[in-house]
């Protein structure tokens, strides 16, 4: 049975939750967050908690699992310092603790000095970090020895860092979309040395983390989505295949939640604090085209930081303002629109 679970994330491991496979980046496989393990429990209460531990510092970002570990950031309660934390993902003993510099800067109330989400590829842990003023790229062994660090330089925005890397391949991409500047870049994974960088047009800070996707000719694809709209690069030289330009009625809006792909579309949203929002669903161009059109789109009832799902045919999202909402992939027709909570940040989850 499918089901989408919202929960607040906690360093916690629950009766009969096997974990089965990698958690290696933001949002699982792909970013997809789907669970296809059926050993993950819809509920869970006090009872069922098997260990629990206290996390040291404060920090917004998501953990991940690979080769039965589980890597999550943090920063030091007075904003000093920065840490990736590394956990035995079934019994959460606490395995080692990798410090790199770190001090205070201007952050939403909804975002922290420590908001990005590490990815693993079995061979090295890569972490994007804020210091406050610059941001820097930084690999660890599964041992916790740091292998390299690359500074990337100042980061400006109202609202401080929040974007998390994707390994593929051999490679590291960061989607690095500023106030004022935003660029697209991969590094070699096992030396941090910047491979390629493309400049996209920029307007605000982006927080939403690229994904894979399969093209016509039988290779895959790097998909980023940012105010600028949706892109697809070719992973080893950075070579544009397509792009979708996202217009706005009155201003251009923020991409915090990631995009999903699937039915041959790519399903992006965008928001403003203000309560602006827009959700499109954007048909891949074909083998003979390098054009990619709107299908739907929407522009009330979307989320601005939660992530969309999608299963099958249809799909799910819930928005900030609490409701669970499912449409037709293709053609954005409701199915159902629930209100189940009062207000969320946190993404869902399909099992």
């Amino acid at each position: 049975m499918m089901r989408i679970s919202i929960a607040a994330v906690s360093l916690l491991v629950v009766t009969s939750f096997g974990i089965a496979a990698d958690w290696p980046r933001f949002r699982g496989p792909n970013g997809t967050g789907t669970i296809d393990d059926a050993g993950v429990p819809a509920e869970w209460g006090l009872n069922d908690v098997l260990f629990k531990v206290t996390i040291p510092g404060r920090g917004n970002g998501s953990p991940i699992i690979s080769n039965g570990k589980l890597f999550l950031q943090s920063a030091g309660e007075d904003g000093q310092g920065r840490m990736l934390l590394c956990y035995d993902s079934r019994s959460l003993k606490h395995l080692w603790t990798a410090k790199v510099p770190g001090g205070s800067g201007r952050t939403h109330a909804k975002n922290s000095l420590a908001s990005s989400t590490p990815a693993a590829d079995g061979k090295r842990v890569c972490a994007f970090f804020w210091d406050g003023d610059k941001v820097s790229l930084y690999a660890f062994d599964y041992d916790g020895k740091q292998l390299w660090s690359t500074p990337l330089g100042q980061f400006a925005s109202q609202h401080g860092a929040g974007q998390s890397p994707v390994l593929y391949n051999g490679k590291v991409f960061l989607n690095d979309d500023q106030d004022g500047s935003a660029q697209f870049m991969a590094f070699d994974a096992a030396t941090g040395k910047k491979l390629w960088s493309v400049e996209r047009q920029a307007f605000r800070s982006c927080y939403s983390s690229p994904f894979l996707l399969a093209n016509s000719g039988g290779g895959m694809d790097i998909v980023v989505t940012s105010t600028a709209g949706i892109a697809a690069y070719d992973p080893d030289t950075g070579k544009r295949r397509w792009q979708w330009d996202w217009t706005f009625e009155n201003k251009p809006l923020r991409t915090v939640g990631s995009s999903i792909a699937g039915e041959g579309m790519v399903f992006a949203i965008a928001g403003d604090g203000d309560g602006s929002r827009h959700m499109v669903g954007v048909q891949v161009p074909s083998e003979n085209s390098s054009e990619a059109r709107v299908t739907w789109e929407k522009k009330q009832g979307t989320p601005y930081v939660p992530c969309p799902l999608i299963h099958g045919d249809h799909v799910y999202w819930v928005s900030d303002t609490g409701f669970a909402v499912c449409c037709e992939a293709k053609t954005g027709q409701i199915v159902f629109n629930e209100r189940f909570t009062s207000g969320v940040t946190a993404s869902p989850i399909l099992h």
